[in-house]
């Protein structure tokens, strides 16, 4: 963990893109409640097969001129073009928006072998965005302390891990997890491997067990067996669940910060209360906050 220690602190949030008038009121009160706790920036997602390009980038800009925050939109390859993945990064760059989270993306349901596009891996969109713009762009790549479900191994994904970061990664954000343990021994072996660059922690508010469930399984996050069973005695219990969360979610913030974690970044899924009582509780300072503070040093 000593390679992370010496970075500055991030902080961030995600949201997701909003598909109707309704959401999309309902994500400008939480970004706007989010903003003024002083992130670094927002991050925005992007569907599969590049199914929310447009509300992706809609949501950037809208971030960027609204709160002045900087946003970083998400960018997959698999089922795009070429000439579509250059128009969506040019769009960008004519946007002024200066970082960007290249992931490879999951295919769109009932898409085929043939649909895939020109690049299959993350660390393929990496190079690509590299040779068109240089060092314009910060470019977050993912990690998974828990790896990734379909690596073939550990050491695997460590490699793949490598590849992307090889290819021109600032950054990295991880997938969320709730054993600490997993994101310190991820990091230990990044730095036997030499990889050196910020790996922030993915944070994932709990609010509902079934939500959580799920998502779990899609992504490969395990939850300890204790803070499942905890979960379904509540049973219905929002309230309690809500509590129960986020009390064990600022402890595993607390140890990461402890083990010298240079960040979180919250998967907020478009909900501010949580995030900001964890904020709280952590006692995180804005990103201005932190820059006063390094100028008066």
């Amino acid at each position: 963990m000593e390679t992370q220690k010496k970075y500055r602190r991030t902080l961030s949030f995600e949201f997701f893109p909003p598909r109707t008038p309704e959401a999309e009121g309902k994500l400008q009160v939480t970004r706007d409640k989010l903003a003024k706790l002083g992130p670094n920036y927002f991050s925005v997602t992007f569907g599969a097969g590049g199914s929310t390009r447009d509300q992706t980038f809609e949501t950037v800009v809208d971030i960027k001129e609204s709160t002045g925050i900087h946003a970083s939109p998400h960018l997959s390859c698999i089922g795009l073009p070429l000439d579509s993945l250059r128009d969506t990064i040019n769009k960008y760059k004519d946007a002024g928006i200066r970082s960007l989270v290249a992931l490879r993306g999951d295919m769109p349901s009932g898409a085929g072998v043939a649909s895939q596009g020109s690049l299959r891996y993350a660390n393929e969109l990496v190079e690509f965005v590299r040779k068109e713009t240089g060092d314009y762009f910060h470019i977050d790549v993912a990690a998974y302390p828990e790896f990734h479900p379909q690596a073939a191994s550990a050491a695997a994904d460590l490699q793949n891990f490598k590849r992307k970061v090889e290819a021109g990664a600032s950054s990295a954000i991880t997938q969320y997890f709730y054993n600490p343990d997993a994101y310190f021994r991820f990091v230990d072996s990044c730095e036997k491997m030499g990889v050196d660059l910020p790996i922030v922690a993915g944070i994932m508010p709990i609010t509902t067990c079934t939500q959580l469930m799920r998502f779990s399984e899609a992504c490969g996050a395990e939850i300890p067996r204790w803070i499942l069973k905890r979960l379904r005695d509540f049973g219905d219990d929002r309230i309690a669940i809500r509590n129960f969360g986020i009390d064990v979610t600022t402890e595993l913030c607390e140890k990461l910060l402890a083990g010298g974690a240079p960040g979180f970044h919250f998967y907020s899924m478009n909900q501010s209360e949580a995030c900001m009582a964890i904020w709280q509780n952590l006692g995180l300072e804005s990103t201005a906050d932190q820059v006063d503070r390094v100028a008066a040093q």
